[in-house]
């Protein structure tokens, strides 16, 4: 099978492709490489307009004096410059409804160029869409990323990237991917919920992850406790930094010569990954039910992770909690408890990372995902073949 992986966060596509390809498929990520993170791709899509001040202050400019979006025109001309590559495919699978994040009309130019040029389309709800982000708006879930705007931390304004999603033009480029894909693919459960009563809904693959690539470290706390808190600026209060940050005052002026806090910001991939290495316990986010990639790479180390670990995924998993993952609820206090209850109890530490390491090995290995991607995309293709 010939598979084209359009869009890339983190490394969930790379993973997948290199999956793919020792189960004797092609494979190909085309992407931007995640902003400042700097992730993998095979065919790179640049955003030329984020390199300096002088380029995104002409971006803005042209956007919002003249109504013209440099950035989009600009990832539609590469595309067209490379049509040639995007074309022949068995499966193309979007990582997102706008993996380039360019505006709605082109974002469907896009989908229509490969939707003309290859066999079958999915679409993985992975990072925000129009389907999880209605979800959010109309608080069906207890929580989610939208709740610091709920609970007045920041305005409307600082949530525009996720907002969009609901504007009228993004919900018509919603319905019309969904009208010609042939199914979509939750990443975790924060994406699986709001797609349940959905017909194009084909179920969830957790994330794949390269194990290989993560050596298991085995804890030993012989100093000082080491937690890790690194923070992508822009999503700040999205993944709950702040209430990490107040939690991390409280253990940290009780505990302060047990426990050593590293907060690095903005970090290249490949820099973030090896910067937690000396660490025991990592803060990753808030605000979700299940676990980002982040938290899996961590996991994969053996690192004791801060991430959602909620009641639905422990549920889902046949989990005790607190036994692979520690939940961090949306609640400073219940945060510091936590940490405290490890500062105290060592054991679990070592305990906790064991499990982490296990549970990535069973449930999130490239292989076994990539293994269900394939079944599920030659499923749906054999089946409507049928009909």
């Amino acid at each position: 099978m010939k598979v084209l992986l359009i869009g890339e966060y983190n490394r969930s596509h790379y993973f997948l492709k290199d999956g793919l390809r020792q189960l004797g498929h092609e494979a190909t990520v085309v992407g931007l490489r995640d902003g400042f993170k700097r992730v993998d791709v095979d065919i790179e899509i640049k955003n030329y307009f984020n390199q300096n001040w002088l380029l995104i202050n002409i971006q803005k400019f042209f956007k919002q004096i003249l109504g013209i979006d440099l950035y989009s025109a600009s990832i539609w001309l590469q595309l067209l410059r490379i049509k040639k590559q995007l074309q022949g495919y068995d499966v193309v699978q979007l990582i997102n409804e706008t993996p380039f994040q360019c505006n709605a009309k082109k974002s469907t130019k896009i989908f229509n160029l490969l939707h003309q040029n290859n066999r079958k389309i999915f679409l993985l709800s992975c990072g925000d869409d129009y389907t999880s982000i209605a979800y959010a708006y109309n608080q069906k879930p207890r929580y989610s990323i939208l709740s610091a705007y709920f609970n007045n931390k920041v305005p409307k304004e600082h949530f525009s990237y996720s907002f969009k999603y609901l504007k009228p033009e993004f919900k018509i480029h919603h319905e019309h991917l969904y009208k010609n894909i042939k199914g979509v693919i939750a990443s975790d459960l924060d994406y699986h919920y709001p797609l349940l009563n959905n017909s194009k809904y084909l179920g969830m693959i957790p994330n794949p992850i390269k194990i290989s690539d993560f050596e298991y470290q085995p804890l030993a706390i012989t100093d000082k406790l080491i937690i890790f808190h690194g923070i992508n600026r822009a999503n700040y209060f999205k993944k709950g930094n702040d209430i990490f940050e107040e939690a991390l005052k409280i253990v940290g002026t009780k505990y302060a010569a047990q426990i050593q806090i590293i907060t690095v910001e903005n970090l290249p991939y490949k820099e973030y990954i090896t910067a937690f290495n000396q660490a025991h316990i990592l803060l990753d986010q808030v605000y979700a039910y299940d676990q980002g990639f982040n938290a899996l790479e961590a996991m994969a180390k053996g690192k004791v992770v801060f991430t959602g670990a909620e009641k639905e995924w422990t549920d889902w998993y046949n989990l005790e909690e607190d036994s692979v993952a520690i939940n961090a609820l949306p609640d400073a206090l219940a945060i510091a408890e936590k940490l405290e209850w490890l500062i105290v109890n060592p054991d679990k530490i070592i305990e906790i990372s064991k499990n982490a390491r296990a549970f990535i090995e069973r449930e999130h290995d490239h292989i076994l995902s990539s293994k269900k991607y394939l079944n599920t995309w030659q499923t749906i293709t054999t089946h409507q073949s049928e009909i």
